[in-house]
């Protein structure tokens, strides 16, 4: 078990070596991270790396109408400003925190003298770096040819996977920005997964009541996606069994 407040709650720095750990841990800062909180706008120069441990944040792409879509999510499996150890001074999206909670960051260029060491840190931001270019795909690909409940399900479960509890804080309107969709579009999903048993929603409040029911619901992209996860990164929090795909009720989820 770990404190309530512990950088080991991220599973990339629970799996460093301890003389790796304890070298990074003079720099570690702990912060907590309010929801909607903007770590990072598109081209900033990065200056930290973040680690989350009990919050979710996301890299979000605008476009000059003034549109967005959520590229992918991280939470306690993952680090952001990963470019910055690749070679890039700047950020290419925009990085909001989508659930309100804890991280520890430590600067940027702590991180990448870590990393030049070629050492563990090293291979787990790589093995990381492929997990979260396969999430970005898939979402790329659910977001073109699945329904909204499908999405919004794959949304929620991938949420609920970095979180302690079956309780997310978000409204509508925040989800609808994530997925890059009308927040009507949302609530009528929302209405559906309510109506099988899934979930419970109020304002800005959505609990999972039967995560097998929301399971039923989503496409083939949350089992790719978790899959690729757990074949790179240790103690990843998500279940060892990857969620076969089901039989999805096509009275209710009828592709739009």
């Amino acid at each position: 078990m770990f404190p309530l407040h512990s950088s080991k709650q991220n599973r990339i720095l629970a799996a460093l070596p301890a003389e790796d750990y304890a070298r990074l841990l003079t720099y570690m800062e702990f912060l907590f991270m309010p929801l909607g909180q903007v770590i990072y706008e598109p081209g900033a120069s990065i200056t930290h790396l973040y680690f989350p441990t009990t919050s979710i944040v996301a890299p979000v792409y605008g476009v000059e109408n003034g549109a967005s879509v959520r590229l992918a999510i991280i939470g306690n499996e993952g680090l952001t400003g990963i470019s910055y150890l690749f070679g890039g001074d700047e950020m290419p999206t925009g990085v909001l925190v989508q659930s309100a909670g804890n991280a520890y960051r430590v600067k940027a260029d702590i991180l990448q003298k870590e990393f030049d060491r070629r050492g563990k840190f090293q291979q787990l931001v790589l093995h990381y770096t492929q997990a979260l270019i396969t999430q970005t795909a898939q979402n790329g690909v659910c977001n073109r040819h699945h329904n909204i409940e499908q999405q919004l399900g794959r949304f929620l479960l991938m949420s609920l996977d970095r979180l302690s509890s079956n309780e997310l804080q978000m409204t509508h309107e925040q989800i609808a920005i994530m997925l890059g969709v009308r927040r009507e579009s949302v609530t009528q999903a929302a209405l559906k997964l309510q109506t099988v048993g899934a979930i419970r929603y109020s304002r800005g409040h959505i609990t999972v009541v039967d995560r097998e029911e929301l399971e039923d619901s989503v496409c083939e992209c949350y089992a790719v996606v978790n899959k690729e996860y757990h074949r790179l990164l240790p103690h990843h929090s998500v279940s060892d069994l990857v969620p076969p795909k089901r039989q999805v009720r096509k009275e209710l989820w009828a592709v739009n």
